[in-house]
């Protein structure tokens, strides 16, 4: 669903690059959706953003969080490389990957 107050545009050297979406939660802060056109990605901006995140998300006591596409291999590298892993799949066809700072529960990732 799109809600257009919950975005924030990205900018780089005055061009539009791309949104985002974070919701502030009670426990976590959840990266709903970020998205950089092609134009602009591989320049470290999404990596920029996301410690940007998670330095908050430390310094508040909360976890990072997001959902990922099971099929989108090069977003996940990224968010494992920053600290992120995988806590929990979901959506129909198991579809999506939850990731999170949150350390791991010791056992066998849970599948919904």
């Amino acid at each position: 669903m799109f809600s257009p107050g919950q975005w924030q545009i990205i900018t780089t050297e005055g061009a539009d690059a791309g949104m985002l979406h974070v919701e502030h939660r009670p426990t976590e802060i959840y990266l709903a959706r970020i998205e950089l056109h092609p134009d602009h990605q591989g320049r470290g901006i999404g990596s920029q953003l996301i410690r940007s995140l998670l330095l908050q998300a430390r310094q508040q006591g909360r976890d990072l969080a997001l959902d990922v596409l099971v099929v989108n291999q090069r977003a996940q590298a990224l968010y494992r490389r920053l600290g992120l892993h995988e806590v929990t799949r979901h959506g129909d066809n198991d579809i999506k990957i939850r990731m999170s700072t949150k350390p791991p529960q010791p056992g066998p990732i849970h599948r919904s």
